[in-house]
């Protein structure tokens, strides 16, 4: 056991135990049109990997086996997945409820507006990144010309209801611009919310807040700085035991672009697949075995139990 585990875990089990599978997380491929200083997984436009239609067509038969809450789309940037839309579609008749993961300024290339007026007709729930609500710090960790790119996107989207009509949901996603956790998430949303519309007239429905991962691209950084250390203290010293229960990995399960298994996205980022006697690929799958696995873990596990918490639908305790 890693000392996260020796901390998670109760006096008659050794380890993390999965609950069930509410979310099915599907990562549709790496390829993005940004380079972001946050990624775990280091998308980037070089990158080429995608998850193909024969994949796509493994995870739908899933799906109709685990009858998910939620099929969870994320990427890199998964409109540039050109298997999506037939995707979403087949999933929207299976009746699933669906969320796409999205950098917003994806949304601003071609075929934007069509894609946009797609999500609306599936009333696909949107979760758009948008780590601050001042330019210069957006800039600094997402790039010059994003956070303009960023707000037309969230304008387009009302016009359409988004953030605005029932049934057309839109989150923002909030990281941290360096090695420190969120503040408080109903106090930011507040922020967000007041700053949007007063600047731009835009709105949203709920702000997600969640750490920044020590992988990846992030970590690189602190390593580079000199910081990884200080930040890997910062988040065990803030571990919280109200967060465990919670944990995203204990209800979710993340698939691959090629149909690899794993316990959350950030496993996926370091290619830690399900172990412990479930299976780590999609060709593989047994219910039992997935809907009660232990889960693996590792210290970068703290980032989601430090403070209020982090999970890909945002804070989950009380810091």
């Amino acid at each position: 056991m890693n000392r996260f585990e020796k901390l998670v875990s109760g006096t008659k089990e050794k380890g993390l135990y999965a609950s069930g599978i509410e979310t099915l997380q599907v990562n549709v491929g790496l390829i993005c049109n940004q380079s972001c200083a946050h990624c775990h997984l280091g998308a980037s436009r070089d990158n080429h990997e995608i998850m193909q239609w024969s994949t796509m067509q493994k995870v739908l038969c899933l799906v109709r086996e685990v009858k998910p809450a939620l099929v969870d789309i994320t990427g890199g940037a998964p409109e540039l997945n050109p298997h999506l839309r037939r995707f979403v579609a087949a999933l929207a008749g299976e009746g699933c409820r669906i969320q796409v993961r999205t950098n917003l300024t994806a949304l601003a290339e071609k075929e934007g507006d069509e894609l946009l007026a797609f999500f609306g007709k599936h009333r696909v729930l949107l979760a758009g990144s948008l780590p601050c609500y001042l330019e210069e710090n957006v800039t600094a960790q997402r790039g010059k010309g994003v956070y303009g790119k960023s707000v037309e996107t969230v304008k387009r989207l009302n016009k359409l209801g988004y953030g605005i009509d029932e049934g057309l949901q839109l989150n923002l996603v909030y990281n941290p611009g360096g090695a420190y956790l969120p503040g408080d998430q109903a106090g930011l949303e507040a922020d967000y919310k007041r700053e949007l519309k007063e600047r731009f007239g835009i709105r949203f429905n709920n702000l997600l807040t969640i750490v920044n991962m020590p992988v990846g691209r992030f970590r690189n950084i602190l390593e580079e700085k000199g910081n990884y250390d200080k930040y890997m203290n910062l988040l065990t010293a803030s571990f919280n035991a109200a967060t465990v229960q919670g944990l995203m990995c204990r209800s979710q399960i993340s698939i691959r672009w090629d149909g690899a298994l794993y316990d959350c996205d950030f496993n996926l980022a370091l290619n830690l697949v399900m172990n412990h006697g479930a299976p780590d690929h999609i060709d593989k799958w047994v219910f039992d075995a997935v809907a009660g696995r232990r889960i693996v873990t590792g210290t970068h596990c703290f980032g989601c139990t430090a403070g209020a918490g982090s999970s890909c639908g945002g804070a989950i305790a009380d810091s």
